[in-house]
């Protein structure tokens, strides 16, 4: 059982006075279940109920009140309440329409009592359903696999961990931090895996974990698949989704294949309900608020760098290399970037990459980031070095001198120019620190400050 960072997101919704029940949504295997069998060891009375059980599920079949049904609830499980801080945890909870709808009565007739609904496929069934939450009596939190920070954290690595988060990190420990990343990159972020690496510290035996995993995927978004043709898209989407991953998609013919662009984005937009993957639009913008542009094309991201890594056979090929930029063109380096800053946010906007496109050029920044109320564009270099046309043009066209590198080189800031002549700070930024990105924004702006 891993310290997990949303721990900390789920104490401060414990102490707020207007909190709402919760909903917790991530993919399958994300570690949900964990993490709040973790939390209710905060509370004085946890209950937690499984509707894939019968019982469990009947009892919000009763036609109860709020009220009734939280003392039923506690009869069931032949306990009290007592006194005391109380957590009820109803897992599954896409099997029970009764239980999506007693949300509500939970807000408004029993506040003081805290709730966590989670499920698997959340999105995809309470579509096919044609059943939603209360709007506005529930909020969410969201949990992707494990960061870099929580891996170092999982693997007992605190040494690691606490020079990480030193600002700056001296030099002395790049070099090892860097190896780790290099770990954290070839076996990903999902729970299962990491805990099969820690017991076996031997990553050549995670492939029937990494094979379960995939399969599990496929099994659970064919079930909501409506017609043949539409389960052998949705397999084909599986199946190219790793492969596409880290790159700008057409729906049309994705993955070299035949099927048309109204069937690919359905199944495609499945695995995003399923949060398997993510479509990320690009925007045009500079500045506050970054409004994606649904017309162009979206960048696809998957679920976890390490299934990405298995899917396409690169496992080994981490043994053969000391450079993320030597794998996958460069690829990996994008998408595991990608990977951390989602699994920073608990909210379900999508982080942003910036594009801009003329008929005869066009120029694309990896990653922007909101920070301070101005928009950050961040760099992905898989190398030491790479060209910074892009980046230029982004500064030309902002009002603040801060800027982000990501690559493999030592920890910097230098003073540069756009090719127009305007001056502003770049952050040089090793690869491993990218999980500390804003607070190297915040020690940036305090040596260079902006006015």
């Amino acid at each position: 059982m891993f310290e997990r960072e949303i721990l900390k997101d789920l104490a401060q919704w414990k102490d707020r006075k207007n909190r709402k029940p919760l909903v917790l949504r991530g993919a399958r295997q994300t570690g949900k279940t964990t993490a709040i069998e973790m939390f209710g060891n905060s509370f004085d009375h946890f209950l937690s109920l499984n509707l894939e059980k019968i019982k469990d599920r009947e009892l919000f079949e009763q036609n109860l009140s709020a009220p009734e049904l939280v003392e039923a609830i506690y009869f069931a499980k032949e306990t009290s309440a007592g006194t005391g801080s109380q957590l009820i945890f109803i897992d599954e909870i896409q099997n029970s329409p009764e239980a999506v709808a007693m949300m509500r009565y939970f807000y408004e007739e029993v506040p003081h009592i805290h709730f966590v609904a989670a499920g698997s496929l959340l999105d995809p069934i309470l579509d096919k359903k044609n059943i939603s939450f209360p709007v506005g009596r529930v909020e969410y939190m969201y949990i992707y696999p494990l960061t870099f920070t929580e891996f170092l954290l999982a693997l007992g690595k605190n040494q690691s961990l606490e020079i990480l988060q030193r600002i700056p990190c001296p030099k002395y420990a790049l070099t090892k931090l860097q190896e780790e990343y290099q770990r954290y990159i070839q076996i990903g972020g999902m729970p299962a895996i990491v805990q099969n690496f820690i017991d076996t510290q031997d990553s050549s035996k995670l492939q029937p974990i990494f094979e379960g995993l995939i399969e599990s995927y496929q099994d659970d978004a064919l079930k909501y698949s409506i017609s043949e043709k539409a389960k052998r898209c949705l397999q084909h989407a599986m199946a190219s989704a790793s492969i596409e991953a880290g790159q700008r998609i057409k729906f049309n013919g994705f993955g070299r294949s035949d099927y048309g662009s109204k069937d690919m984005s359905e199944a495609l937009r499945l695995l995003e309900k399923a949060m398997i993957i993510q479509l990320l639009y690009p925007t045009t913008e500079t500045s506050l608020p970054l409004v994606p542009e649904k017309k162009k094309s979206p960048r696809l991201m998957f679920l976890d760098t390490g299934l990405m890594n298995y899917s396409m056979g690169l496992q080994g090929q981490f043994f053969k290399t000391n450079e993320i930029n030597d794998l996958y063109k460069g690829k990996l380096a994008e998408h595991i970037v990608g990977q951390q800053l989602n699994s920073k946010r608990n909210t379900a906007q999508k982080i942003s990459f910036w594009v801009r496109e003329k008929n005869n050029s066009s120029s694309e920044i990896d990653y922007v980031l909101p920070w301070n109320h101005i928009a950050i564009p961040v760099e992905v270099k898989s190398g030491k070095s790479g060209r910074l046309r892009s980046l230029h043009q982004f500064m030309d066209q902002v009002d603040h001198k801060y800027a982000v590198r990501l690559y493999s080189g030592d920890l910097s800031i230098e003073l540069t120019k756009t090719i127009k002549g305007k001056e502003y700070y770049l952050l040089n930024l090793p690869h491993p620190l990218i999980s500390e990105i804003e607070s190297y924004l915040d020690w940036m702006a305090k040596q260079y400050p902006s006015s």
